[in-house]
């Protein structure tokens, strides 16, 4: 089946982990690679901005009433969660561990898997769009003050926040200013820009896990605990799951809507997190914070594929019935 096939993303994820664990990147190329991966990450929310049409932006902040409920179940509802479960089992992770937990649990949805899911199911695909739009614009302002809210709480270490408007939004914006001139030759182009995110996001992995390599990551970070992260991940994602399900028929939303919610309002953002954690964080933690987000970025691939033809099973069904 297509959905149980390996994501080449994640192949080439693990590449760049076994890449920086057999050959890190270190002395004088550190800074050349450090300032590399800035470059990429500034080039790809350019490149973000100038794709995304303004009636897109437009309609992501006024469509409100659906977009609320995304929005509260991508930046309420996940930090509670991550806060809760820190407080009950906090020994159930190690501190980094649990860190990297907490910082998946303040960032954005997927725009791309949450559209194809949302399709696959039958639900509302234009809201779909919109509300991942949403949830990735506003989450270059919510996700930094969200990690500085929750991780400060437990004296965790971070860099400036602001340093995400320079890196992020100053291109972002830019890319926006672009957009009228770029827009056209950017959807042309959709599939090399992707090549392009993901080529940057993997250059990012590889200069942050090299600095974890370096500083004795897998030293640090015992085969039970990779074991665990899984075990945390699955749980988190089936928690959400469950809850945006329940709500929505609580709620009474439309069938399609609900479909929407589920998918938009379960997902993490593997594209723009790397980036922000590489922004937020020391370079010495980076590499073992992304992974709770990495093993968690595969889980909803998998589990949300099974769920999308549950739906689409559904949804002929009751068509056929009528």
């Amino acid at each position: 089946m297509r959905f149980l096939k390996m994501d080449p993303f994640l192949l080439g994820l693990l590449v760049a982990i076994l890449l920086a664990t057999v050959l890190p990147c270190q002395g004088v190329a550190v800074p050349l690679f450090h300032g590399l991966s800035v470059a990429l990450i500034a080039l790809m929310f350019f490149l973000q901005g100038a794709r995304l049409s303004r009636k897109a932006v437009l309609e992501g902040v006024v469509a409100w009433r659906l977009h609320a409920v995304i929005l509260a179940c991508t930046f309420v509802l996940f930090p509670l969660i991550g806060l809760l479960a820190y407080k009950l089992f906090p020994h159930v992770l190690a501190p980094e561990v649990w860190l990297g937990m907490l910082f998946l649990c303040c960032l954005p949805s997927t725009v791309q898997s949450s559209i194809a899911f949302t399709s696959i199911a039958g639900g509302n695909v234009p809201a779909a769009v919109c509300a991942a739009t949403a949830s990735n614009v506003f989450g270059i302002f919510i996700t930094p003050v969200l990690v500085s809210l929750v991780l400060r709480q437990d004296g965790a270490a971070m860099g400036n926040p602001l340093d995400i408007v320079y890196q992020l939004l100053v291109p972002f914006v830019l890319g926006q200013i672009c957009q009228p001139f770029l827009g056209a030759w950017a959807h042309r182009k959709k599939k090399l820009l992707s090549l392009t995110d993901r080529g940057s996001v993997l250059v990012v992995v590889y200069v942050a896990f090299s600095s974890a390599v370096v500083e004795g990551l897998w030293h640090r970070l015992p085969l039970e605990q990779l074991g665990m992260i899984v075990v945390a991940d699955t749980a988190l994602l089936l928690l959400v799951l469950a809850i945006t399900i329940v709500c929505s028929r609580i709620l009474r939303v439309p069938y399609r809507d609900e479909i929407a919610i589920v998918f938009c309002g379960s997902k993490k953002t593997l594209a723009s997190g790397v980036p922000m954690a590489n922004v937020l964080f020391p370079p010495a933690s980076v590499g073992i914070i992304v992974l709770p987000l990495m093993v968690y970025h595969q889980i909803q691939l998998f589990l949300c594929a099974v769920l999308a033809r549950h739906f689409a099973r559904k949804h002929g069904a009751a068509q056929a019935a009528e």
